[in-house]
């Protein structure tokens, strides 16, 4: 029997996928628990043209994360933060500071898209990496400096 997937199923497939599944899984929990329906002629067209328009809409999303990505490639983010004599920040800087900066030069990205490469915490002066995530295909470095304030 072959159903039309409402969201993602682990080790099935994903959101508007066609699979093909025996009959009493799909009747005893895929139906009854939401995740899917029966593909039928009229659904398969939906949800054709529901993919298609999905797919003009992530290469748009894709096309705005790949030119917010060439500006921050080419610039490095200064984060202040207060500090002793000898160059030791007090605390730590985190992905929550990166996203400020981020803001501040004209670009919001979500904190939970920054990943600091340093694995110890930031805690002294100095040039630093981050990974960003803009979208699910771009992914880049962006270098940051800690500068007293």
């Amino acid at each position: 029997m072959e159903v039309i997937l409402k969201q993602d199923v682990k080790h099935l497939g994903s959101k508007h996928d066609l699979v093909k599944v025996r009959p009493g899984y799909a009747r005893n929990f895929l139906f009854p628990q939401g995740f899917a329906i029966e593909a039928t002629d009229g659904r398969r067209k939906e949800v054709a043209e529901v993919v298609k328009q999905r797919a003009h809409k992530e290469e748009k999303l894709r096309k705005e994360a790949e030119k917010i990505a060439d500006f921050l490639k080419n610039i490095t983010l200064k984060v202040g933060a207060k500090a002793g004599e000898k160059g030791k920040i007090f605390g730590s800087v985190t992905a929550i500071q990166l996203s400020e900066a981020m803001k501040k030069s004209g670009y919001d990205v979500d904190r939970k898209n920054i990943s600091l490469d340093n694995e110890d915490n930031i805690k002294t002066l100095g040039t630093y990496i981050a990974t960003v995530k803009l979208h699910k295909e771009v992914t880049i470095k962006v270098n940051f400096e800690v500068v007293a304030e």
